[in-house]
């Protein structure tokens, strides 16, 4: 099974002054202000069985550019192998045209998540890991350079940490405290 979204609007930002590091006594020092280098948006979709992740940079997420990524998931899935597919209702994964796309090829079954709930896509929790370990504290000086972290990044989790997620979540109600 493979969960497949879009994470859009990563910005490559720097700060505008230097972080001062921590010394006895006085915890480091991050400014506030910044500077913006321009924006990233990144498919991904990941094999839930193995915690691996495919990703993709794109300029524009439309149609188009996600049947392209599904071109690309087919091509590197092995033949033969059914490809069920998880993905939220956005724009670019229910127009008529990528609806079309894998219902002529047999290996593919599409799976949406119910509407407001793009959380329970898997994906979203390596856009959390990804987020938390690189992007909250990072500083990219361009669009490149941000992309180029992100790649090593995956190319890093893919080789050391790739993990099925566990979900902990038993479907009980949660208990207002």
């Amino acid at each position: 099974m493979i969960s497949v979204d879009e994470k859009t609007g990563i910005t490559a930002r720097s700060r505008k002054y230097p972080d001062q590091p921590a010394g006895p006594g006085r915890r480091a020092r991050r400014e506030f202000e910044y500077i913006r280098h321009g924006t990233v948006t990144i498919t991904a979709a990941l094999d839930v069985h193995t915690g691996q992740v495919l990703t993709h940079t794109i300029a524009r997420n439309d149609s188009d550019t996600f049947i392209g990524f599904l071109r690309q998931l087919d091509a590197t899935i092995p033949a033969g192998q059914q490809i069920h597919l998880v993905m939220d209702n956005g724009s670019s994964h229910t127009s008529k045209k990528t609806r079309a796309w894998p219902a002529a090829r047999p290996r593919f079954a599409v799976h949406h998540t119910p509407e407001h709930t793009s959380w329970l896509n898997q994906v979203e929790l390596f856009f959390s890991t990804l987020t938390r370990r690189l992007l909250r504290h990072g500083q990219f000086t361009s669009r490149e350079k941000l992309t180029e972290r992100i790649d090593d990044f995956v190319l890093d989790y893919d080789e050391h940490a790739a993990k099925p997620y566990r979900w902990t979540y038993d479907g009980s109600p949660l208990k207002a405290t």
